[in-house]
């Protein structure tokens, strides 16, 4: 159900897959609360998704972006605003890949090369992103600018290897250009840590599902779906969170806060 919270509002959405994708969810919301906007991938990953279908269905653009290049971030950032007519409102990033990973490379034996790929993609480019924005001018005021990270990056879980690296500097880059957006522009940035979700980069995780398993055991809410998480999005791209910036705002069903649960103690004592 819309309630037009988004109404005139324009913006770019990063890293929307295929209909598993969080990306993909938040704009069908976005859309469905009343904003236009574009909508972006790196070229392997359009020719490998569906977002020519979301955009159909969003009346979106589609512009090819490699988000860890600076050049193709400003071609974006023009022609969103000349598509859209104007400066943006919200821009969502929700890009993460390390080829440790993917290649199950061992943590005590990692490739570095491939490793600051995996910053390059997975948190740099969230600096270049705001950075191009903030050179374009390209944000309004109040605007809201939100990266999706994982607990991982506060705490330890095997398989996740490199990205846990990745997800922290994530959100050290949020807290340093939340403060100078917020100064410059009164534009709020904000990271939001959202439960073990089935996406296609997740899946991607030794251990996945057990991960998955444990968190919907540990939180008393259960694990956050992404159709969860892209409500949250919304209300943090909407004028009712305009004071809210420089936060990593847990969407995890309360397993930040849970040291053991019941679900947790009655496995452990069957």
């Amino acid at each position: 159900m819309s309630n037009n919270l988004l109404k005139g509002k324009r913006g770019i959405i990063f890293g929307a897959l295929d209909e598993n994708s969080i990306a993909w969810k938040v704009a069908l919301k976005a859309h469905e609360q009343g904003a236009s906007f574009t909508l972006t991938n790196a070229p392997i990953a359009l020719r490998m998704g569906a977002i020519n279908q979301l955009a159909e269905q969003c009346g979106s653009e589609v512009i090819p972006a490699d988000a860890t290049s600076v050049e193709d971030l400003e071609n974006l950032f023009t022609k969103s605003q000349e598509v859209l007519g104007g400066k943006l409102d919200f821009v969502l990033h929700s890009i993460g890949m390390s080829p440790n990973v993917r290649k199950n490379k061992e943590y005590g034996d990692l490739n570095y090369d491939w490793m600051l790929k995996t910053m390059d993609i997975s948190a740099i480019s969230f600096h270049k992103v705001m950075a191009v924005a903030e050179k374009q001018d390209a944000m309004n005021e109040w605007g809201s600018i939100l990266a999706l990270t994982y607990i991982a990056a506060q705490r330890t879980f095997p398989d996740y290897s490199d990205m846990a690296q990745a997800k922290a500097m994530l959100e050290s880059i949020a807290r340093s250009y939340g403060e100078r957006f917020a100064r410059l522009k009164k534009v709020r940035v904000n990271t939001i840590s959202q439960s073990p979700t089935m996406t296609t980069a997740g899946s991607g995780v030794g251990g996945f599902n057990v991960f998955m398993d444990y968190a919907e055991k540990m939180s008393p809410l259960g694990n956050a779906s992404a159709a969860a998480c892209a409500d949250y999005c919304i209300s943090m791209f909407s004028d009712l969170t305009k004071m809210v910036t420089m936060q990593n705002l847990m969407h995890d069903g309360g397993f930040s806060s849970s040291g053991i649960t019941q679900d947790i103690i009655d496995q452990m004592t069957k």
